[in-house]
């Protein structure tokens, strides 16, 4: 399948809410493997949809290893459709994020620490999982795709927002 261009931030589709997929299997197959090709190529640790011009609400995630976050435990290769997000406590955690439609930049995020997310995989299986940490944090960022929400807009303190490059130091001793 032919790798997608990745939607950028300043489009307004990034900004339009996904609607829940309803389509066929060989649609989702066809959607799904475009998301991979495009996150791999990319150098991604999770896509949703919208990043690839489809306001469907699918998002895949999952990596053994990383070199944009060279200490995160792997995270298994996940397809997640029509995802439900429900928090558990309010403890929360600030870490540094990157997304592919908002290249070159990192922020510091505050998410949840631990979360429970459902939905169903590409067999149309119900899918339900506990997660904490850095697998929790890729989950919310790529479900905020889906509600039109980029990590920019949840960083607090805009001195924490800026090119990979300039950012330099600050961000590579804080994912060591």
């Amino acid at each position: 399948m032919p790798i997608q261009s990745v939607v950028k931030m300043g489009n307004a589709q990034l900004a339009t809410p996904s609607v829940p997929f309803a389509g066929s299997a060989a649609e989702l197959r066809a959607i799904v493997q475009d998301m991979q090709d495009t996150m791999q190529e990319k150098g991604g640790i999770g896509i949703a949809a919208p990043q690839i011009g489809i306001n469907q609400r699918i998002v895949l995630f999952g990596f053994d290893s990383s070199e944009r976050y060279p200490n995160a435990k792997s995270i298994p290769f996940t397809v997640l459709i029509n995802p439900v997000i429900h928090i558990i406590g309010d403890e929360m955690g600030d870490g540094w994020e990157g997304c592919l439609s908002v290249p070159g930049m990192r922020g510091l995020v505050p998410r949840y620490t631990h979360i429970t997310y459902s939905g169903y995989d590409m067999d149309e299986n119900p899918i339900h999982h506990t997660v904490h940490g850095f697998h929790a944090r890729v989950v919310q960022h790529e479900c905020d795709h889906l509600d039109g929400i980029l990590y920019p807009e949840r960083i607090k303190d805009m001195h924490y927002f800026g090119f990979e490059d300039e950012l330099g130091d600050i961000v590579k001793q804080s994912l060591e």
